[in-house]
């Protein structure tokens, strides 16, 4: 089987050769120091998934910058979709604090960087605090109309994406209906919000619904096909949602479903939301938008488990992830354990395992070889394996 056979048949709980293998990277941090331990440098994050002998994943998604991926056995390099801001805010260094600096991001928000071993940087200030700004910065910004929103070689990418013959799978990303408001805004000024201009922040809601939904309508009516298609919201933490879920029923889920039944109209089987933190009080309302998939199962002190969930919520729910990040750290007869326990639910069908984060710095090299051989071994069954560079 190709990769793209392997993924739509664990997704569909159908026959297949083994278990669908990738990873979803690693720190910048994690690869400096894997080469001091013997990672060839030549190794980054484009190319691990050849070095590790994975199947591929995150690098087949479509993008900004084009999704390069294979199609009848020649390279392609799709262009780019913009599906939120566009464009851009200027990228710029507004303070030099020495071991710091302030910068303005691309999305207009300012943060606290360090600038060495760097990992995601506090929020020093905002753009959007209020309707005003909302509508002089951010609004103009998510007009779907905007050209350059759709590749310039438009036809040759849309052959691309439509091509049945691919070996590999094509992801289509559709955005954030939360994520990227908190990202703007901030965690508090955002939850203040909802309860003092709840019709402002509906109407931040729906722009960016409506932006997503017209942009990937027209992809999607141009006859590209997908295999997956991916949303991204961080919208939890260690003790539950940042939106309670009574607010995320009346302003979020009834975008999610109008785009998911956008998706399902053009033959797009499989939906999943990128989340982090405890997901457990806005699953069953992901489920009932459309959302078949969750990504990417965070352990974390919470105990997110993927066989504790496929027990309560069946087949319904597929899962990406799961695999417990910290104990990468801890030794092979560790990485051992876990992928022998989570080899059942790999088995079943539904499931793609891999570290519930990127790989962090705390993890040896040696042990990240040792959790790959096991996968390979376990959920591979040592079946159609691609080559390893060691």
């Amino acid at each position: 089987m190709n990769d793209r056979e392997r993924f739509q048949a664990v997704m569909h709980y159908q026959p297949r050769d083994r278990g669908y293998l990738c990873d979803f990277g690693f720190w910048t941090e994690t690869l400096t120091l894997w080469y001091e331990q013997g990672l060839p440098r030549t190794v980054g994050w484009r190319n691990s998934d050849e070095y590790f002998g994975m199947d591929g994943f995150e690098r087949h998604w479509v993008n900004e910058e084009g999704a390069a991926f294979i199609s009848r056995n020649k390279l392609l390099k799709a262009g780019g979709l913009k599906i939120g801001l566009w464009p851009y805010f200027q990228e710029k260094v507004l303070e030099d604090r020495g071991e710091t600096e302030v910068v303005q991001q691309m999305d207009g928000v300012r943060v606290l960087r360090a600038k060495v071993m760097s990992s995601i940087p506090p929020h020093a200030g905002h753009l959007l605090v209020d309707r005003q700004s909302w509508q002089e910065h951010y609004r103009p910004r998510l007009d779907p109309a905007n050209p350059e929103r759709y590749p310039q070689n438009w036809d040759e990418t849309i052959r691309a994406w439509s091509d049945p013959q691919r070996e590999h799978i094509l992801v289509l990303p559709v955005g954030s209906l939360y994520g990227w408001l908190r990202n703007w805004m901030g965690v508090e000024n955002l939850s203040r919000l909802v309860y003092r201009d709840p019709k402002l922040f509906e109407e931040m809601v729906t722009t960016v619904a409506d932006c997503i939904y017209t942009v990937i309508r027209r992809v999607l009516e141009a006859g590209a096909i997908f295999d997956a298609a991916a949303y991204w919201e961080d919208m939890c933490y260690n003790a539950g949602p940042l939106l309670g879920p009574k607010q995320f029923k009346q302003f979020i889920v009834p975008h999610y479903r109008r785009i998911n039944d956008l998706l399902r109209r053009h033959g797009v089987p499989v939906i999943f939301v990128d989340c982090d933190g405890k997901i457990d009080a806005l699953l069953p309302l992901w489920l009932e938008a459309g959302v078949n998939c969750m990504f990417p199962i965070e352990v974390g002190t919470w105990d997110g488990d993927p066989l504790k969930l496929r027990r309560e919520y069946g087949r319904e729910l597929r899962m990406l992830g799961g695999f417990d990040k910290h104990i990468l750290a801890q030794g092979k007869d560790a990485i051992e354990r876990e992928v022998q326990r989570l080899a059942p639910l790999v088995e079943e069908g539904g499931f793609i395992p891999f570290c519930d984060h990127r790989v962090p710095p705390d993890v040896p090299f040696e042990n990240y070889r040792c959790y790959v051989e096991a996968a390979r071994r376990v959920w591979g069954k040592g079946v159609n394996l691609k080559p390893v560079g060691w």
